[in-house]
């Protein structure tokens, strides 16, 4: 398809599309002139996958830009590509050093993640930012009274170790290595809220059954 074509069916002007091109935000079309190139399905999915991350994401151009350049890195290996791709996307403060709730929950986040023998993620540490992320929330439940400690968020973890196997699943029926990285990108940032809002509709559902409406 043209230039005019893949904007019709993207909903991106020629003009923000070109800015694209120029930002290596997406792969230049095949030269068939001077000034033309024509575009296929490949360009199309990245488009959307595009618009995905700055207008349903919120992600800055930069930010976008960053995450897109890990998932065409090519002389990653998968899990790296995958991890780096993800590890670009924003993520809350940082754990503050000085706060006694901090350091309660770093010990009960490692100790969580002895005991589900998540090894990769306890070598990584707070080199992930998800890991930090974790350690955060996690004081913050203890400043307010809440003691999420090691035991009581280890059945949460189980259960989001079978929701990756299904992520990995869906990211696996992906024939190339770009689409896999681009699955699990997209994933993280639209299926997200699907599953907070399944969780909130359990959760209805489950009051209902124990105290009725």
């Amino acid at each position: 398809m043209r230039l005019a074509e893949l904007s019709e069916r993207s909903g991106v002007s020629t003009a923000t599309i070109k800015y694209y091109l120029r930002e290596g935000m997406l792969a230049p079309g095949r030269r068939v002139g001077a000034t033309t190139a024509d575009y296929d399905e490949s360009h199309l999915r990245r488009l959307r996958l595009v618009r995905a991350l700055i207008e349903v994401g919120r992600l800055p151009v930069a930010a976008a830009k960053e995450v897109l350049g890990h998932v065409d890195d090519d002389s990653l290996g998968r899990t790296i590509r995958l991890g780096a791709a993800l590890w670009a996307l924003p993520h809350g403060p940082d754990p503050d050093d000085t706060d006694e709730c901090v350091a309660t929950a770093r010990r009960e986040v490692d100790e969580l993640l002895r005991v589900v023998g998540w090894s990769t993620a306890h070598e990584l540490g707070e080199l992930s930012p998800d890991h930090r992320s974790l350690v955060v929330a996690v004081a913050t439940l203890i400043r307010l009274g809440h003691p999420w400690d090691a035991e009581r968020m280890t059945p949460y973890a189980r259960l989001m170790h079978q929701v990756a196997v299904h992520d990995l699943d869906f990211v696996e029926s992906h024939p190339s290595d770009a689409e896999k990285a681009e699955s699990a990108v997209a994933a993280t940032i639209l299926f997200e809220p699907v599953l907070s809002a399944l969780r909130r509709l359990a959760q209805e559902e489950e009051s209902a059954r124990r105290y009725g409406l």
